[in-house]
């Protein structure tokens, strides 16, 4: 939680195959041009309240409702995490913050260029001029622009990996660390190809009310796209065994039994090329749906820690978190192409962004195109992390009820704290940019209010002075 018909002479070869391919023009009525513009606009509109309203009524604001007999305990570190756990947590922080943010400011700010001024639009003419083919000319912007924004990003990531290995949380050698790093930009780019080859076929087809087309086809990708995630991109990264036969197999099958998730099988990843962190997670739906532990996780952690982090992650399961959370990606997507019509047909925008021209058909106009989803979707981000921490509170308080046992889950989330040296107070800026899980303290005091509720001895507190 990136031949074209009417693009100028710098662009493209002139002549046989422009006129026998004639671009789309610009409407010339000024009622015909706005009205699949006003209608756009509302479709996007209703589309955005959609989402707002089932946010609004499915989101678990409330994860532990219900009294707590003598109030909510209030978060707190220094009850559970030494002096010296604390500092190097913020110190850890930090040391990641100043990467963080200049990579988010400097990325914006390229991609800002590219898009809203003539600059990105020569680029990509410059670059295709000599490409007949206009999906070459696609696939050619999209992995310039990509691959720019990617180089550009990268002394950053080079950065916060230095600081991981400073403190002991990555275990690549460069060379993998760089693997990685192409490994993403081929996905990036191959999404970004795919996106914008559809985007323009509709424009060509449909040169006013692509759009509708545009929406519909992008409902469909993010399902798809979340679909074949776990099976066709998490396999690039990790290799993937199950957990062998022995008590902690059975036991975690018979749990995901018990708590009615239908679950055949229990991956483990082999996270430790990569890091020393703990984790697990569930991704996909249906029939790609599954429950994934790092081998880190397994190495020295007792058996009852490691069924109260697979306790939560059956609450996702359970509560089919993916796929709302795919179908509301999906329906906001939806919305924000509607948008993206409003915007690209805009004339002072696109004379901003040298591709009156041409027009939005024409690959000049993907670095405008990727301006705007990249705005949007930073401007997105803070409320996708709001919903997420709520969600991942609730599939918290899911595990104590399926485990009753809030001193292993505080354990566990204390374990988890220290091992992945957590932020422990999270600077308010960056809670709402990236924070997608609720603070390590704050999982604690749920289980203590949870201990309260349900009439079992509170778990005390870890660091005794």
């Amino acid at each position: 939680m990136s031949g074209e018909r009417g693009e100028n002479t710098a662009d493209a070869p002139v002549s046989a195959a422009r006129a026998s391919n004639p671009p789309p023009q610009p409407e010339q009525a000024p009622r015909g041009r706005a009205r699949p513009r006003v209608a756009a606009a509302v479709a996007s509109v209703v589309l955005f309240a959609a989402v707002g309203v089932v946010l609004a009524v499915t989101t678990p604001w409330n994860p532990l409702p219900g009294r707590v007999p003598g109030g909510h305990v209030a978060p707190d570190p220094a009850l559970d995490f030494t002096p010296a756990q604390i500092e190097r947590s913020r110190a850890f922080d930090a040391a990641l913050a100043p990467p963080a943010y200049a990579g988010l400011l400097i990325g914006l700010a390229l991609v800002l260029v590219l898009g809203l001024t003539p600059l990105g639009a020569r680029f990509v003419g410059w670059a295709t001029a000599r490409v007949r083919w206009w999906p070459l000319r696609v696939a050619v912007a999209a992995l310039l622009l990509t691959a720019v924004v990617r180089v550009a990003g990268l002394p950053f990531d080079a950065w916060s990996e230095s600081v991981l290995r400073r403190y002991g949380l990555s275990t690549q050698s460069w060379a993998s660390w760089l693997t990685d790093q192409l490994k993403s930009l081929g996905i990036t780019w191959v999404i970004w190809t795919v996106a914008l080859a559809l985007l323009y076929v509709l424009v060509r087809r449909l040169p006013r009310w692509w759009w509708a087309g545009a929406a519909a086809g992008g409902f469909l990708l993010v399902v798809a796209a979340s679909f074949a995630y776990p099976v066709a991109v998490e396999p690039l990264f990790n290799r993937f065994h199950s957990l062998p036969a022995g008590p902690l197999r059975s036991e975690l099958l018979a749990m995901a039994e018990r708590d009615g998730v239908p679950v055949t099988d229990v991956l483990v990843a082999d996270a430790s090329r990569r890091t020393t962190a703990l984790n697990a997670y569930v991704s996909g739906f249906g029939s790609t749906r599954r429950i994934v532990v790092y081998d880190t996780l397994l190495k020295n952690t007792p058996p009852e820690r490691v069924e109260s982090i697979v306790a939560h992650e059956l609450g996702h399961a359970k509560n089919d978190d993916v796929l709302h959370g795919t179908l509301i990606g999906a329906l906001a997507v939806s919305g924000g192409i509607c948008l993206l019509y409003v915007l690209l047909t805009s004339p002072r925008l696109q004379r901003r962004a040298g591709v009156d021209g041409g027009g939005v058909g024409a690959a000049r106009s993907a670095a405008l195109v990727l301006a705007l989803v990249t705005v949007a979707t930073q401007v997105g981000a803070p409320v996708q992390n709001l919903i997420s921490r709520h969600i991942e509170a609730r599939a918290d308080a899911h595990s104590l009820d399926l485990t009753r046992d809030p001193v292993t889950f505080v354990s566990m989330q204390h374990e988890l704290s220290v091992r992945n040296i957590s932020d422990l107070r999270p600077d308010p800026v960056e809670y709402v940019l990236w924070r997608t899980h609720p603070a390590g303290p704050q999982r604690i005091a749920m289980a203590r209010d949870w201990a309260r509720m349900h009439g079992v001895p509170e778990p005390p507190p870890l660091n005794r002075r």
